[in-house]
């Protein structure tokens, strides 16, 4: 059993709240998610779980933790630098855990997901593995422990969508405790029981938390079942208290009057009417009492707002956007080839989706395209790399990289915006490196909405919302009128906006 005993945590930079008085229990057999717009603490949490000191630098937390006879496991949502900077063989030799696997447990790792059986003792760094390639080999490291509660921080991140249907499957063949986040909504739909929801309402000013057990999809549907069956109640109960109130005031007008034109001559009528009006104050009274436990219009986080292009971003049908060819894709060190032959073809306002295995050289390939397209002058194109630290520029707030002019009213709109992508106003005033990682992807996302482009090349453009935000991220792309260049897993995304979809092999894109 895993324990949360009355849990605040708070942001030291800003003093906002992030959780309060948060309580949980988790037994073997939950497999619980995680969901909550981006920056509302899901990731401190989950480090806090796992060891409190990794959160003290910038929240102070109050709360207790029981862990009992439970080891726990845990999968940070970014390598940390140190551990970019080791071989492979050195990130999993490092842990004794890998020293008691048998050849036939590592053959079956290489086997289930997808790498060479040579792949445990590489000397190649593990920041120069594709993002999905480190994640499987956080999970496998992982999983070579004898953990018994997991908590993993988005291990759906860009890993291809036969790892993703494992990890699925190990999820849900999990016989204790699983706690993760994720902005896969497949995957949460198809493994998560329990659904711990994490918000931040009236304006970022006040947490709330629900804890539900209960499937993903259920806990969607009854919460909006719930809100409008509120929503409802509480419009009946405005319409009853306005038909009241009109009645009450006639009454209260009526006597008032009547107080005004008695004479002095009709002391029993003025004392009667004195009488009538205290019972009057007495029901205004009574009323006042009742209409605090009317029922309250129910208060959610409000939906971020965001559109991408203009009518002028539309392509004409027949406008060839790019004809690109390339006879061998080679890997970042030019050391080995990963494709040949391979031909792309985009006309007019074409969505398309590149997706592949780990390693197949995805995003390589993006970024030559990427290339090409930045320096043509009849386009207008934007980009969206899978690593934002290659465009962010870490020190400076949002605002001040997304501010081009340095004009007043330049500025006031970027903060309109940022407010519409649900930042606070302190959240606007800090250094882009404090962000969360869908934090940073608004910040993109609206500077290309900003701009006039009518491409878009997007790295995996989902990864990073919650599940929440992702219905309203796929909308926006699939609405933008002109082409859009992508990589994903997300099988919603593939599913709901693009057109074609092709598969990187070594014989080039199918």
């Amino acid at each position: 059993m895993l324990q949360i005993n009355n849990l605040t945590i708070t942001h030291r930079k800003d003093l906002r709240v992030i959780l309060e008085n948060f309580n949980l229990v988790l037994n073997d057999g939950d497999k619980a998610v995680i969901v909550g717009e981006e920056g509302n603490g899901k990731s401190t949490l989950m480090k806090w779980i796992y060891n409190p000191e990794l959160t003290d630098v910038y929240t102070e937390c109050e709360g207790t933790r029981i862990i009992g006879r439970e080891t726990l496991g845990y999968m940070p949502q970014e390598l940390s630098e140190h551990d970019n900077e080791k071989t492979i063989y050195e990130f999993f030799s490092e842990n004794d855990s890998f020293w008691n696997q048998t050849p036939k447990d590592l053959a079956k790792y290489a086997r289930d997901f997808s790498v060479s059986l040579d792949f445990f003792y590489m000397d190649q760094q593990m920041k120069s593995l594709s993002g999905g390639e480190k994640i499987k080999a956080q999970l496998m490291r992982l999983l070579m422990e004898d953990a018994t509660v997991l908590l993993l921080d988005e291990p759906s991140n860009d890993i291809d969508i036969d790892t993703l249907e494992l990890l699925e499957k190990i999820i849900n063949d999990w016989k204790h405790i699983i706690l993760f986040i994720s902005h896969d909504e497949t995957m949460i739909e198809h493994t998560a029981n329990m659904v711990i929801h994490i918000e931040q309402i009236q304006r970022k000013t006040k947490s709330r938390y629900t804890v539900a057990k209960m499937p993903y999809r259920q806990y969607v549907e009854e919460r909006l079942h719930m809100f409008e069956r509120q929503e409802q109640q509480a419009m009946s109960d405005r319409r009853e208290k306005k038909l009241r109130d009109e009645k009450f005031m006639r009454i209260y007008q009526r006597v008032d009057h009547e107080q005004e034109v008695i004479t002095r001559q009709a002391p029993a009528v003025a004392a009667a009417l004195k009488r009538k009006m205290h019972t009057v104050k007495s029901m205004e009274k009574r009323f006042e009492r009742e209409d605090e436990n009317m029922t309250q219009m129910p208060e959610k986080e409000e939906a971020i707002f965001f559109k991408l292009g203009e009518k002028d971003s539309k392509i004409p049908a027949g406008k060839t956007v790019l004809e690109y060819r390339l006879p061998e894709l080679y890997t970042p060190d030019n050391e080995r080839v990963l494709a040949h032959d391979i031909f792309l073809r985009i006309r007019g306002s074409e969505k398309v989706c590149i997706v592949g295995k780990n390693g197949a050289g995805k995003t390589t390939l993006l970024k030559k395209i990427a290339e090409e397209l930045l320096s043509r002058t009849d386009i207008r194109v934007e980009y969206m790399p899978q690593n934002y630290e290659e465009l962010l520029e870490r020190d400076i707030t949002p605002v001040d990289f997304l501010d081009k002019t340095g004009d007043k009213e330049e500025r006031t709109k970027i903060r309109t915006y940022l407010g519409s992508l649900k930042y606070t106003a302190d959240e606007m005033e800090h250094p882009i490196r404090e962000l969360s990682g869908g934090q940073k992807a608004k910040v993109l996302l609206l500077k290309m909405s900003l701009s006039d482009a009518n491409v878009l090349i997007l790295d995996e453009p989902t990864r990073n919302f919650s599940p929440l935000s992702g219905p309203i991220i796929r909308e926006m792309i699939k609405e933008f009128p002109g082409a859009v260049i992508s990589i994903s897993h997300d099988r919603k995304y593939i599913d709901e906006v693009c057109d074609k979809v092709y598969h990187l092999t070594e014989d080039g894109l199918i």
